[in-house]
């Protein structure tokens, strides 16, 4: 999942929300890639190596050790390792479910309750379907999400990832009859509307020095703009 480049064009602005020797934190943008795919198009681990390469000056290669994704259209955290000992580190703690991460979401419908979906998903060539367990290659997807408000029949919920598969939430999300807002893929995509989706948390412990950080990050995206202080008062003092 990680390696190392050299990368020669300007950088991209990158919003870097945590780094040290160690460790990166960057907020990615939505519609960009986290890691590059046979369309050739820009993703956030060459804007990172660039990134680094410019502001340290190095006339190298550069290391940058991806340790999950977001899907292209969701913006959000991203957590980097800038060394290979932290990647080995941090890659064990997203196995061992230490490294946890958060998002919020606007879903059409009510949620009135805290609950935890189960489900097996299967990938039909990019479009992911729940199925039963004795589906092959069916694997196993578990979340959590609580309420936090609801307004014109739309509810903004936190999810907590407890697997990491493809599309997960959104797949989820949409076969419990709850598809989250302008979903271009799950659910009702609307022209111009970005999904409301952003990975607004992370909670590690630092590669080297083992102290426990948790990162916030608002979205900013006019897709939450109705819950925008539903979600301020939700992360007050956090």
């Amino acid at each position: 999942m990680w390696n190392y480049c050299k990368v020669d064009t300007e950088p991209m602005s990158i919003k870097a929300i945590y780094e040290d020797n160690h460790l990166l934190i960057v907020e990615k943008p939505p519609n960009i890639l986290s890691q590059g795919d046979s369309t050739g198009d820009a993703s956030m681990v060459d804007e990172v190596k660039n990134y680094l390469k410019y502001k340290y000056n190095k006339p190298g290669n550069v290391y940058v050790g991806l340790i999950h994704r977001l899907d292209r259209p969701v913006g959000g955290l991203l957590t980097i390792a800038k060394t290979s000992k932290a990647a080995k580190r941090l890659s064990e703690q997203l196995s061992t479910k230490t490294l946890k991460r958060k998002y919020l979401a606007i879903v059409e419908g009510t949620i009135d309750k805290a609950s935890t979906l189960e489900n097996y998903l299967i990938d039909n060539n990019g479009f992911v379907n729940v199925t039963n367990k004795e589906t092959k290659d069916a694997v196993f997807a578990s979340l959590s999400l609580v309420p936090i408000s609801t307004k014109n029949g739309n509810t903004l919920i936190e999810v907590e990832l407890f697997t990491g598969r493809k599309h997960q939430i959104r797949v989820q999300l949409s076969a419990n009859n709850h598809p989250i807002l302008y979903d271009m893929r799950y659910g009702k995509g609307v022209k111009g509307k970005q999904i409301a989706l952003w990975a607004s948390q992370l909670s590690l412990e630092h590669p080297t020095t083992k102290q426990l950080l948790i990162f916030n990050s608002i979205p900013s995206t006019s897709s939450f703009d109705d819950f925008m202080d539903d979600i301020k008062e939700f992360y007050k003092g956090a």
